[in-house]
């Protein structure tokens, strides 16, 4: 045993040295700027992990921010960029001073409150100083073993080495360099980059905004896309812009920077140059005007988005009086956006072709612009050129179209038109073409984008429900937004579940990730829920075999939901969590809380597992909100701080007009997630139903008591006449019962207004079929026969461990 122990000491030894003598190496070159990153890497060598990341402070101290990884990307292990520094994450607590190691067991314990890695993972948080954290994740099944965990507390105590101080000045910067601090705009310039913008370095104040307040308005965008980059963008990027002179043109700059990663308690900063490139610009106008349009065009998404930016972009720099860009779809063009919108400011022919919003017209009815969209080449018809009527009234003192291809394709086309004559010189034609190759292009992948939305919003709304009930004593709104983050299909639902004896089950969820697979399971889990309670099972119940139905289907998602069902008669429920956010009540007086409901594990990840019930009383007036973490966390607040925010809006909310309560709720969602949210208000029901319930023994005299019974009570109920039908009905169904079915039998009387229904349920899942025929000498099989001759409806539904049977008259009391 010695000799073993030995020889894992020796081990670790081994291993700990080569990783103290890396460390070391690194730590020989303090003024490296890819220090921190190399310091990280020795996590993925030496602890074997597959992620390490850093988390600092940010300007305001209460966001640990990641300022440098390593290892796969984060978002591969569910890792975010910013957690709270006073919540109760990993980092949080690690930032605190306290070394948190996590295994898969912890991780789906903690997926219900807050977003963690994957289940399959091991994480380890581990503080440095300036109340900073070293994150790792590993994937390898054991975790991180004890050499590991030595390996790691070095790597952190090299993370909090001190950084070597930075001059207040620009005195260690190479002849036109900078240093830009993105958290806070101080700059550190060069001397030669305070001479191109004009400034005496006596009186620069060392913030960015003096200089930017000194570029050309037009190139500002642009220019503040980089200097307000944010660490996510972390890379080299190049730009030329215009700085206005005391006297003559601009002068052209050319700024080359690297967004650098901060760390060791220090900001994220943009490194790089600034030189001057007047001598490369021959014209600055058109080449301006390119840039914007460009720039515009990298954000625009939709074909209506690429639209507004080639109008913004053109048509008052080139003072042009019309603008329309259209779609080609087969041989129609397909306007989708008009510049002027007014009818009136356009051709009357265009004002005959009007649709609902935008005109749309065969190509064939305009020749020139159809040749146009062959060659694939702008044409250009100064004022006075013979056009038909179609495009003569759109630009009468000249016309420009411009076909937008991208490829060997034909996206569609933009029209510009004048009705002053206008002269078009060489560098506005060029300005054209430019133009409409960068639009076509643009077009072509916000067409591909809209289909793709279409689509994924088209399944989305198959997978949800397409309208909510009519409920007894209350009202219902639901919403669901997707998340505009990218196309992928979102796991979040909800569902509203009509049941018996005036009971409605509120259902809300979330599957976790964000694919076509998500939302598959999604669909399937809202049908298992469904049809788990529509069996008449219990909350628990419904949820226990949801649970197990999805550990069956082994798959890697788990699911987590809040399922309340309520009991519309008394205005009570009973809710059950399975790792999901609680309900929030508001109460008649305005006063709002979150529901004290103890939750179970999300569902798939533990096969045998309790999913308590918690009681809520509901008093009418009462709104019960139910939503997902996409409406309530964000990067900047953690999960429960999000929960007591939305709250505080339902207690400000009027629950009299539900719909315009819940699109405020959700015009407050931050969108980086789907969300999906359920308003309920319970008003009571003005008219409760007189109910009487008899356990039938199995006795010979059982059909008399039960006959016994009903008389007795629609006596009380004030129901004398016309009693001989529903009697008869209570002694087929109770002896079908009795006969064909084992274990218990129940009978249920309840009468609203003039409308009476009998219902015996028993222990048989089995339905009663009614026979085709009976011949004149059959001794049985006519019950259900009489039951249908005698009532106004008669049934079947399935409950818990059975099934009931049941049919309803029309009485007079």
């Amino acid at each position: 045993m010695a000799n073993v122990v030995g020889e894992g000491a020796a081990g670790r030894s081994t291993r700990t040295l080569r990783a103290e003598g890396a460390l070391t190496a690194i730590a020989a070159d303090p003024d490296s700027p890819e220090r921190l990153r190399r310091i990280l890497e020795q996590a993925l060598v030496f602890a074997g992990a597959a992620f390490a990341g850093v988390y600092t402070p940010g300007e305001d101290g209460e966001l640990l921010c990641l300022t440098e990884t390593a290892g796969v990307p984060r978002t591969l292990c569910g890792v975010r960029d910013c957690y709270s520094a006073t919540g109760r994450s990993p980092v949080a607590e690690a930032a605190r001073g306290r070394t948190v190691w996590l295994g898969p067991r912890d991780l789906a314990a903690q997926a219900q409150s807050r977003r963690t890695p994957r289940r399959d993972f091991h994480l380890a948080a581990l503080p440095v100083r300036h109340d900073g954290c070293l994150l790792a994740v590993s994937e390898r099944p054991g975790g991180f073993d004890a050499d590991e965990r030595a390996c790691l507390g070095l790597v952190a105590a090299a993370v909090a080495a001190p950084a070597p101080p930075v001059p207040a000045d620009g005195a260690d910067l190479p002849p036109g360099g900078f240093s830009l601090a993105m958290d806070t705009g101080r700059l550190r310039v060069h001397d030669d980059v305070l001479d191109l913008f004009g400034v005496d370095p006596d009186d620069f104040d060392g913030r960015v905004e003096t200089l930017l307040g000194l570029t050309v308005p037009e190139d500002l965008p642009s220019l503040m896309s980089v200097v307000e980059a944010d660490h996510m963008t972390i890379g080299d990027r190049e730009l030329e812009f215009r700085v206005l002179q005391p006297a003559g043109p601009p002068r052209w700059l050319r700024l080359r920077g690297r967004l650098a990663p901060g760390g060791e308690g220090r900001p994220a900063r943009l490194v790089g140059s600034v030189t001057d490139a007047s001598s490369l610009r021959a014209d600055v106008t058109d080449v301006a005007r390119v840039q914007r349009l460009a720039a515009a065009l990298s954000t625009a998404v939709t074909v209506r988005d690429v639209g507004k930016a080639v109008v913004a972009a053109l048509r008052r720099p080139l003072r042009a009086d019309r603008m329309a860009l259209a779609e080609l779809e087969s041989d129609r063009l397909v306007v989708t956006v008009l510049d002027p919108p007014e009818p009136e400011a356009w051709p009357e022919v265009w004002r005959s072709e009007w649709r609902t919003e935008w005109p749309d017209a065969p190509v064939r009815t305009m020749p020139t612009l159809a040749a146009a969209l062959r060659e694939g080449r702008p044409g250009i018809w100064p004022a006075g050129s013979p056009l038909e009527p179609a495009l003569a009234g759109v630009g009468p003192g000249g016309l420009a179209v411009l076909p937008l291809a991208a490829g060997n394709r034909m996206a569609g086309a933009c029209l510009v038109g004048w009705d002053a004559p206008h002269d078009f010189g060489a560098d506005e034609r060029t300005l054209l073409t430019a133009a409409a190759n960068l639009a076509g292009q643009a077009l072509m992948r916000a067409r591909a984008f809209d289909a793709e939305h279409e689509l994924v919003g088209m399944l989305q709304r198959q997978l949800l429900p397409r309208r909510l009930p009519r409920l007894p004593g209350a009202v219902a709104v639901a919403r669901y937004l997707p998340s505009t983050a990218g196309l992928e299909l979102g796991g979040d639902w909800y569902d509203v579940i009509p049941l018996p004896d005036n009971h409605v089950a509120l259902v809300i969820g979330d599957v976790q990730g964000h694919s076509a697979g998500a939302a598959t399971l999604m669909g399937q889990m809202r049908t298992a829920l469904r049809a788990y309670a529509v069996e008449g099972h219990p909350p628990d119940v419904v949820v226990s075999r949801a649970n197990r139905l999805l550990v069956d289907m082994e798959t890697d998602l788990f699911a987590t939901c809040c399922y309340v069902d309520v009991d519309m008669e008394a205005g009570a429920a009973w809710c059950v969590r399975a790792g999901h956010l609680p309900p929030v009540l508001r109460h008649p007086d305005g006063r709002t809380e979150i529901a004290e409901a103890e939750g179970g594990p999300p569902l798939g990840v533990v096969r045998q597992c309790d999913f308590p019930m918690s009681p809520l009383r509901l008093q009418p007036g009462t709104l019960v909100a139910l939503t997902t973490d996409g409406l309530v966390e964000s990067p900047d607040s953690d999960i429960d701080e999000g929960l007591e925010r939305f709250a505080r809006q339902v207690s400000a909310a009027d629950p009299a007009r539900l719909g315009p309560v819940a699109d405020a709720l959700l015009g407050r969602a931050p969108r980086s997630d789907d969300v999906a949210l359920l308003l309920m208000r319970y008003d009571g029901m003005e008219t409760r139903p007189l109910r009487e319930s008899w356990t039938v023994w199995r006795v010979p005299q059982a059909v008399g008591h039960a006959r016994r019974f009903t008389r007795r009570t629609l006596r009380s109920w004030g129901v004398t006449d016309e009693i001989d039908a529903p009697l008869l009905a209570v002694s087929e169904l109770v002896t079908n019962a009795l006969v064909h079915t084992e274990g218990q039998v129940r009978l249920d009387l309840s009468l609203v207004g003039d409308r009476l229904r009998l219902a015996v349920a028993d222990a048989s899942p089995r339905s009663p079929v009614k026979p085709t025929s009976i011949g004149w000498e059959a001794t049985g099989g006519r019950g259900i026969l009489l039951v249908e001759a005698v009532s106004a409806t008669w049934g079947t539904l399935p409950v818990s461990g059975g099934k009931q049977v049941w049919a309803e008259f029309t009485v007079r009391t």
